[in-house]
């Protein structure tokens, strides 16, 4: 099964990066842990050393229009936390 991870790029997850060496990840909801670890070490070529997951809940949304108000809701994501081994680094900008 394949399974899609992207890189979130926040201030919040720049000082876990600066500061212990944590990445985080968006992935597929479906993914476990074994998954995110060996495709990470594939993309990227590091050593994972450990991995914590969080399910982010969906957020309501509604706002108004013309025709009235519009309600809906934003669909819930996994957030995976990576932290890699000591002296390793991910570099998410190479590829530009």
């Amino acid at each position: 099964m394949d399974i899609t991870i992207k890189p979130v790029i926040t201030e919040q997850a720049t000082k876990l990066q600066e500061r212990l060496n944590v990445y985080t990840f968006r992935v597929s909801p479906d993914a476990d842990k074994n998954q995110i670890r060996h495709t990470i070490e594939q993309l990227y070529g590091v050593k994972v050393v450990r991995i914590n997951t969080a399910v982010v809940r969906g957020k309501n949304k509604s706002r108004w229009t013309k025709s009235g108000l519009l309600r809906g809701n934003t669909a819930k994501w996994k957030k995976a936390f990576v932290s890699v081994a000591e002296g390793q680094n991910i570099d998410f900008y190479s590829n530009i």
